[in-house]
């Protein structure tokens, strides 16, 4: 592959994603519409749990086939808070504040669109788990920093874990969904993609540049600390090609926004934390292509 048709794949990859980020905050900036509470709610509560019921449930495949990578996926989150805290410390700023985000990068409103403009649909169930794992973490781990109360309940309640579970088990069991279930299901959760990138326009909308110190050392320290870890895992986990470059792509991910809801909800200086997350965001503009270079 000459370096003009890398550029050229990079930019297939790159510009429906950010296109689509682009409308939804032209879209708001210009309709003055910033209110996509409804719109997220139901993302997560019904689009994004059919697009992992429907992928999962169709996908034939052996969970020992990805349990090294759900493990360096674990490692990345959980090594990127190790390395966080004392940053964390040493800056001065709340821990609460700046580990989370860290922690818990953007693998669905950018993950899932990335992986399958990458890699292609047969990554696609490799792309969800991590995504489930990742959301899993975040509300057994991440609710638990910021409150220091651990709650069961919003774990095993969480529609998209229990959309991963069930769609595990359809595979693993050879449950035939009927074609009639099936295609309502593969409909809605077509939804769930683009909904993600054009909410993540929508909150762009709201960047605060009083922030950008903490903002900045965020947007670096997320996708350097995941790739130190990531890299770490290629030598020690025996992961095929396409799930080193996988586990790549997600550890260099920008903060979730999911991050700042869980802030807001807790009051755990909400402004700052979605300063972090968006220009954090913003900045993978530049990281995303870059990685790609050199795992394509």
């Amino acid at each position: 592959m000459t370096q003009a048709d890398l550029i050229y794949r990079i930019l297939a990859i790159i510009f429906p994603v950010f296109s689509i980020v682009a409308i939804g905050y032209l879209y708001a900036r210009y309709r003055h519409a910033t209110d996509m509470s409804s719109g997220n709610r139901l993302n997560m509560d019904i689009f994004v749990p059919a697009l992992i019921f429907d992928y999962m449930s169709s996908s034939n495949y052996a969970l020992a086939d990805y349990i090294y990578l759900s493990l360096g996926c674990l490692l990345v989150i959980l090594g990127s808070g190790i390395i966080a805290w004392p940053v964390a410390k040493l800056l001065g700023y709340q821990w609460k504040t700046l580990v989370p985000p860290m922690m818990f990068n953007n693998c669905g409103n950018m993950g899932l669109p990335l992986t399958a403009l990458t890699f292609g649909e047969a990554m696609m169930p490799a792309a969800i788990l991590l995504f489930a794992i990742s959301n899993f973490c975040h509300f057994l781990i991440g609710q638990q920093l910021i409150t220091q109360h651990w709650s069961p309940r919003t774990v095993v309640s969480n529609p998209m874990i229990v959309a991963t579970v069930l769609g595990i088990a359809a595979s693993v069991l050879g449950v035939e969904i009927p074609e009639t279930l099936r295609q309502p299901i593969h409909m809605l959760g077509l939804i769930a993609i683009p909904l993600m990138l054009f909410s993540l326009g929508v909150r762009m909308l709201a960047i605060d540049f009083r922030d950008w110190q903490i903002s900045l050392v965020g947007s670096f320290l997320c996708p350097l600390s995941g790739l130190l870890i990531a890299l770490v895992m290629l030598h020690l986990l025996p992961l095929n090609e396409s799930q080193g470059s996988l586990l790549i792509l997600f550890s260099v991910l920008p903060p979730a926004i999911l991050n700042f809801m869980v802030a807001e909800i807790y009051n755990q200086e909400p402004h700052r934390v979605a300063s972090i997350v968006l220009i954090g965001n913003l900045v993978s503009v530049l990281v995303i292509p870059t990685t790609l270079w050199f795992i394509l």
